[in-house]
């Protein structure tokens, strides 16, 4: 992954703890991975304070029915192939 190099200035308590918690030669690293949470973070409250919708029903065809129809055909899917295969191990 490129980098860019970044000037940035803080405060001389708050190197001195990420030093001690990472010592100098990890701050960079530290304060990258920092940064990322904190960037998901962000957008993850973004997006759950928009009036976007988490759910489309376009993204879920197989719920056009019915939630509680595609859970009883989805049960029974799955209770025909394990019968066929008790069948087949009887053989």
């Amino acid at each position: 992954m490129k980098s860019k190099r970044a000037h940035i200035l803080l405060p001389h308590d708050l190197v001195k703890e990420i030093d001690s918690i990472v010592g100098p030669r990890g701050r960079s690293a530290f304060l990258v991975e920092t940064a990322r949470e904190a960037v998901r973070r962000k957008k993850l409250l973004r997006f759950l304070e928009s009036d976007t919708p988490a759910w489309k029903d376009a993204d879920h065809p197989e719920l056009a029915r019915g939630a509680g129809t595609w859970v009883r055909e989805l049960r029974q899917e799955s209770e025909t192939r394990r019968t066929r295969k008790q069948r087949r191990a009887k053989k």
